[in-house]
This record gives structure tokens, C-alpha cells and sequence, in this order.
């Protein structure tokens, strides 16, 4: 949750707490206690949703990682062969990589391995590894399923926060509902309708102060 969404919850969770307190004052089964449950419901909805919220920004951030190491081991791996491919005068068959993105990479993976598949025995006498083409189809596996679970995890994050943010305006309208009603109930008693004020007061964000302009220093003699 951001700043103003933390402040909504924060109201939300002070109006709970006067309708708790107030709830006799209100017929059973009238539309006040139903909106008492229902402030009740949004907040441990929202309350969940922000808790989904950052797990999944936990998530993406892991999954960035993981596709990160999961690239650079591709590389790492296409770079082995390259270089051995040159001493074996095959540059031609293993084109250096020329793009960037990991689609590159892994197009380019692909076509190492076709290459090499024939050359197998030469490149083992190269001292290349004797599984070097299966761990290359290994990472770009790896570096494929973890574009995808990057893709899914982002994806979690985005749909969570979308929800979250409906939750939150909700809780904003059950307030704004209840603001109406309780003006009325109390209108003759002002201590009581003071502390409905105080609870549902939303805060608005603290606006930053502006850098003072400072004065040119003044002119001295000669000047």
C-alpha cells in the first residue's frame, strides 16, 4: 500500500472502533449496522490484499534475480564455445551473439547447439565438458522458464495491487455513507458528533515544503 492508502485504512480502522463503541445507538438490522459489517469485511480484505501485495513485489524482485543469474549462466555458456569454435576455425557455423535481449540470447543458444552437436567429439577434445551441449539446453531452459515465472509473478503483483486499490475506495465509500447518517443521528449532540469528525477525518499527505529563495548578498562599496 502507498501513503494515502495507509491513511484511508488508518481512518477506516478509527471508524471501526466508534461504531463499536456507538452500535447501540442504531436499530438491528437497519442499514448502519450493516454498514458497520461491512467496514468490518473491506478492512481484513484490504488488510489481506496488501499483505498478497507485497509478497508479490517479493516475488518479482526474486524472479528478477533469478532470471538475471539464469542469463548471465547462458552466456557464460555460449561465450565457452565461441571460444573454442575460433581456435576450431568454426566462426562461421557460431556467430558471435549480436543482440542484447535474452530472445537473442536464447536463438542464439539454439543455434550452438545444432551446430555442435556433430562437432561433439571435437570440441570434447577441446576440453570442452562431455555434457557441454545438455547443460547449454539446460540453461536455456532455466532462462526460459524464468522469463515466464517473472512474467507470472509481475503479473500477481499488477492484479493485486488492482484489487487492492477497489478495496481501498470501498472502505472510502462506506465512510462517505456513514458520514451522512451520523450527522443526522447526532446533530444534537455535539460531543459525540465531534469524535464521529475526529475518527473519519481522512489526512491528506504532507505537501513539501518549497526551498526558500535566498537573498543576492547585498552590494559592497565599489561594486
Amino acid at each position: 500500500m502507498d501513503d494515502s492508502q495507509n491513511r484511508i485504512v488508518q481512518t477506516a480502522v478509527r471508524v471501526r472502533g466508534f461504531d463499536a463503541q456507538h452500535i447501540a445507538d442504531f436499530s438491528v438490522g437497519g442499514v448502519a449496522r450493516q454498514l458497520f459489517t461491512e467496514l468490518i469485511e473491506g478492512i481484513a480484505t484490504v488488510q489481506s490484499l496488501a499483505a498478497a501485495q507485497l509478497a508479490g513485489i517479493g516475488d518479482a524482485h526474486q524472479s528478477a534475480r533469478s532470471r538475471n543469474e539464469a542469463r548471465l549462466a547462458l552466456r557464460q555458456a555460449i561465450d565457452a564455445i565461441f571460444r573454442i569454435a575460433r581456435i576450431m576455425g568454426l566462426e562461421s557455423q557460431f556467430q558471435k551473439l549480436a543482440g542484447h535481449s535474452d530472445e537473442d540470447l536464447i536463438n542464439t543458444a539454439t543455434s550452438y547447439a545444432t551446430h555442435a552437436l556433430p562437432l561433439k567429439a571435437q570440441f570434447i577434445a577441446h576440453e570442452m565438458p562431455a555434457d557441454f551441449i545438455e547443460d547449454l539446453n539446460d540453461n536455456v531452459a532455466t532462462l526460459r522458464a524464468s522469463i515466464a515465472t517473472q512474467g507470472d509473478a509481475v503479473g500477481d503483483h499488477v492484479e493485486a495491487t488492482a484489487t487492492l486499490d477497489t478495496a481501498v475506495d470501498g472502505l472510502v465509500e462506506n465512510i462517505r455513507k456513514q458520514d451522512g447518517f451520523m450527522k443526522n443521528k447526532y446533530a444534537n449532540n455535539p460531543g459525540v458528533l465531534a469524535e464521529w469528525i475526529s475518527a473519519s477525518h481522512i489526512e491528506r499527505a504532507p505537501r513539501r515544503k518549497s526551498k526558500a529563495i535566498e537573498p543576492p548578498p547585498p552590494k559592497t562599496s565599489g561594486q
